[in-house]
């Protein structure tokens, strides 16, 4: 691509990867794959390649690359290279004027691929107030002062835990799973059945936040003495029954994370199954984690995280219990909107953030009109030409990740099978302003 130092072009961009224990390792995470092409770097066959970021987040920043060998082919100020975040800084008008009005001179999505190969921790995304609070009294825990709604879209298949499963089913796992009561008392354990069709929802939410607090806040000796007689009972019972697909899970998250209070509450959480191309959001203050699979990942651009099981990282059990919404139910999972024959969007009811998914077969080709924000493209697989006002095209491959201005008119032709995702800011959010 041409005239990289201009704001009106199409920029590539080297990306950060983020090497968390959970990542798949070698040459079977996407993220490695895709990571050692798009900054031609070496993959390294025993380190886990967990997260690959696109974005302006300092935690994970990308840079912009140049043509020509000059600098390592990055742009540069001085004898550093140039971040988007800075170049973005510089340019504003890239990110649309009603961006800038609403977000600042920054991007306000943070776009991500995932490889997942084992649990992620139990965690929660603080809501923009509580951020505040948090990122101002522990800046080295949670490294800005904004929310982090997101949106996990699936790859391969994906598992994940998210939200509480319904009162219903929390009455039959007591019932099956007695080292929970014995862990959180009876009396606890009796609030929940007594709760009835007539109680309203202030007071089931608020049995709920007990029983899941007193789980949570139990002492390290005693989950370990309950989780070492729950497996004991699993295993006996399985010689004689089949065991039901939340028990294996268990067991599963068992084999990770050996006595952590995670692997009781799992039976708390909805798992979700996600085919190729479904997708899942997750708001402020939801419980959940990712368990396995790839996907591709957008979100508030924000790092913040509160950990409450599953993890070796600091965990704040009492942040997480205290800010909880404790909703019921089986989220919401999203098919997405066909725009094209090959372009699904999928749209979160977040201002921040959508995601489209194009599939294209050989020779192929799909339109993406000229929208008021900024984009982020990431191809996944395969190769094609990518134009702009630029009749003669630019080739783009696996690997490749490149930032759309604002108001930029992208066509795509496909020379192989080809697999690319957008990100950019919701269009709801233009027509509702």
């Amino acid at each position: 691509m041409k005239h990289h130092n201009q704001s009106s072009s199409l920029q590539r961009l080297r990306c950060s990867v983020q090497n968390y224990d959970w990542g798949k390792r070698g040459t079977d995470s996407l993220v490695a794959r895709l990571s050692a092409l798009n900054s031609s770097s070496e993959i390294d066959p025993e380190k886990p390649y967990a997260e690959i970021w696109m974005g302006t987040h300092e935690s994970g920043p990308s840079f912009l690359i140049q043509n020509g060998d000059e600098n390592n082919g990055f742009l540069s100020i001085g004898s550093e290279s140039l971040s988007l975040k800075d170049w973005v800084l510089e340019n504003p008008k890239v990110l649309g004027e009603k961006v800038v009005q609403k977000w600042g001179s920054d991007l306000p999505f943070l776009f991500k691929v995932l490889s997942v190969a084992k649990v992620l921790s139990i965690q929660a995304h603080p809501d923009k107030e509580l951020a505040k609070v948090l990122h101002k009294f522990m800046p080295n825990l949670y490294k800005d002062a904004n929310h982090k709604p997101e949106m996990a879209l699936a790859v391969t298949h994906f598992e994940a835990l998210c939200g509480f499963i319904s009162l219903e089913e929390l009455k039959v796992v007591l019932d099956n799973v007695p080292e929970i009561e014995e862990l959180v008392g009876s009396a606890d354990a009796n609030k929940v059945f007594d709760i009835t069709d007539r109680d309203d929802e202030n007071k089931v939410t608020s049995v709920l936040r007990s029983i899941f607090t007193h789980l949570m806040s139990a002492s390290k000796e005693m989950i370990t003495t309950i989780i070492a007689k729950m497996k004991n009972r699993l295993h006996v019972e399985s010689q004689v029954r089949l065991l039901t697909e939340k028990e294996q899970l268990v067991l599963q998250l068992e084999r990770q994370y050996p006595a952590d209070v995670g692997v009781i509450s799992a039976f708390f959480l909805n798992h979700v199954n996600l085919k190729p191309g479904e997708a899942l959001y997750i708001g402020a203050n939801e419980p959940h984690a990712y368990i396995f699979g790839e996907c591709v990942e957008c979100m508030a651009t924000s790092d913040n995280v509160v950990r409450a099981g599953l993890t070796p990282k600091h965990m704040d059990v009492k942040t997480l219990c205290s800010m909880l919404t404790y909703k019921q139910g089986y989220p919401k999972i999203l098919q997405g909107v066909a725009l094209s024959p090959y372009v699904t969007r999928y749209l979160p009811p977040f201002d921040e953030f959508e995601v489209d998914r194009c599939q294209l077969p050989q020779g192929e080709s799909a339109e993406f009109p000229a929208v008021p924000g900024p984009s982020i493209f990431v191809v996944t697989f395969g190769e094609g030409i990518i134009y702009t006002s630029d009749l003669k095209g630019d080739v783009i491959t696996q690997g490749d990740v490149l930032f759309a201005p604002a108001n930029t008119q992208i066509s795509i032709t496909s020379a192989s099978q080809l697999q690319i995702y957008r990100a950019g800011v919701n269009s709801m959010f233009f027509q509702a302003s």
